[in-house]
This record gives C-alpha cells, structure tokens and sequence, in this order.
C-alpha cells in the first residue's frame, strides 16, 4: 500500500530519536521520502539515527513550546507530519505541566498550524498528521474499541487522552485529515531499558535470579517495525474520516508467556525465573482482545510478526546495530 507513496515526499517526524520514532524514520528513509527529524537531542539522537539507517536533516526542536513547533510547521509546510513525541513512558518522567504540554498541547499545535497551512504537496491525498496515542487513554476500561468512552487512571493517559480529544476535535470542524493511532505493548530493539524485554535481555547476560510478578496479566505485544509500518500506511489514508484507530494485533499474550518464550529463545533456565516475587502493579490493565477492524478496513493490512518471531527478530537486529 506504501510502495512509492513517500518517495520525495517532504515529511516531519517528531520524537525522531524514540524507540519508535527512529523506526518510523528508518521506514521513511527505506520509502524515499524526504524527512526533518526532530529530536530533543541531536548529539545523541544522530548516531543513533545512523545507526538505524535513518537519515534526513536532523534538528533540535523544544515540542513544549507552542511557538517554536508552529513556525517549525509553518517553515517545513510538510505533506505529512508524523508525531511520535511524548512525556511520561520513563517512570522518571512525572512533571504534570510538561505532560500537559508534550502529550495534551503539542497534538493541538499541530492539528491547528496544520490546518491553518496550505497543502505543502499538489496531489498528496492523505493524511496530514499521524499522532500515537497509547492504549492507557483507555485506562480502566475492558472494552478498547475505538468508540469506548475511555477511563484513563493516570498522568499520561489522561494527557495523552486530551490530545487525542483536541486532534479530533480539530479535524472534524476543520476537515483536517489527521488520526490518532492507539498504540499497545510495542517492543523490539530500542525500547527503554526499564521495560520487560530490556530487562529479559539482561539476565541472559547474568546468572542472577529474575525477581518477576505472577505475570497473569495479558497485553497485545506488538512488534515495533510492524507498529513503524502500519504508521507508515495509515499516512496514506486519503481524507478526514478517521478519528482514532487502534494499531494492534487483535491477539492477546500473558505475560507470563512472553518471559517464558523469551527464556526458551535466550536459554535463560526456568528456574532463574522467580515468578510471584514481585507484586501486580495496581495500574495494570485488563482487557479483553483489541478489535482491530477499523485498522484493517483503512488499510487492509494486519501486523504480521508473532510474539516468538518478534523476540527472535529483536536479539538478531541488536546484534546488528547496537554491538557490545
């Protein structure tokens, strides 16, 4: 669906230098297209970009200030805009004015220069603005279809939740074609090391107990460079008949399996796994499966990768682009 929709389109992603930034710009670059990434960053973010394949004009950009973000905009007039940049992922990450600006604003400021600009490229038909949005927007809700009315439980999903609500509310009076894609457990390499396959990762690298909950929980693991792709096809989408759609793979894993299949694949023995140890966090959520129909009715398309494959595919690209 994708084949030759970017090449030579000028394209601006921001949160370049994230875990799923640098793969939506690594696909962008695979694409043709012509890309600003903008970074918090750029000494760090650069060679990381490079070490993904990643190219374009790198810039330092401060997305927590509205003006600096609107003339970025204005400057750039991009065909697309892809907005990968958040606040609060990083369990350090906890300052509520800077999650109002980062998560609630910046998708606002946006959505507004977006649709205050002219179309920067004759016959691009889709989106202007692909915005991820995470599955906490829907917090204590079991039922995550798009069109349930969310119940986020904290920071980050009630910040993310009013940019969604502001992007929305921006494209249906203004007919902006822009979309929210609701994101779930991505993994593979790149992610923070605080999370669950970092963390897995390690202990096959050390012969120390792994301290765990029961792991009864379920989460729709989705691989990162599916998550890139589907970003990717979901730009082309032509028109503002979008809204929210959820970018998952409709299957449902424990993550209880998820440790045990990284284990067997690592060859971390099942006795260093201390399931039980640690407590079920009070935030977890619980879910039934996430229907992904709307994504592929826009897009027909699905992630492809399995949990296995996945967790196979990470070791093998770490190897590759982020040697010990």
């Amino acid at each position: 669906m994708t084949a030759g929709a970017y090449e030579g389109v000028p394209v601006l992603v921001l949160g370049a230098g994230g875990f799923i930034g640098r793969w939506v710009s690594r696909a962008l670059t695979e694409s043709g297209a012509s890309c600003t990434l903008v970074v918090r960053d750029d000494d760090a973010a650069t060679p990381i970009l490079r070490q993904y394949g990643a190219a374009g004009d790198v810039r330092r950009v401060d997305l927590g200030d509205a003006r600096a973000t609107s003339d970025l905009v204005r400057e750039l007039a991009p065909a697309v805009t892809f907005n990968l940049a958040g606040y609060g992922v990083d369990p350090s990450e906890r300052d509520p004015g800077q999650a109002a600006r980062m998560n609630a604003d910046l998708p606002r400021v946006l959505a507004e220069s977006l649709a205050s600009g002219a179309q920067s490229l004759p016959g691009w038909v889709g989106q202007r603005l692909v915005h991820a949005g995470s599955a906490l927007e829907y917090g204590a809700s079991e039922d995550v279809a798009e069109e349930t009315d969310p119940l986020p439980t904290d920071l980050y999903g009630r910040t993310k939740l009013a940019g969604t609500m502001a992007l929305d509310e921006i494209r249906r009076t203004r007919g902006l074609p822009a979309l929210t894609a609701r994101l779930f457990t991505v993994f593979g390499p790149g992610e923070h090391p605080g999370r669950l396959m970092p963390a897995i990762l390690r202990a096959a690298c050390s012969e120390t107990v792994v301290p765990l909950t029961e792991g009864h929980q379920t989460r729709d693991f989705t691989y990162v460079e599916d998550v890139a792709a589907g970003l990717l096809r979901l730009g082309c989408v032509p028109g503002a008949d979008t809204g929210v759609v959820n970018l998952a793979t409709g299957r449902l894993t424990t993550v209880r399996e998820f440790i045990e299949t990284s284990a067997r694949l690592l060859q971390i023995p099942p006795e260093r796994l201390d399931f039980g140890a640690l407590p079920t966090r009070p935030e977890e959520m619980f879910h039934a499966p996430v229907p992904v129909g709307r994504l592929e009715r826009l897009i027909r398309w699905l992630p492809e990768t399995d949990v296995a494959r996945g967790i196979e595919r990470t070791v093998v690209r770490l190897r590759q682009i982020e040697p010990a």
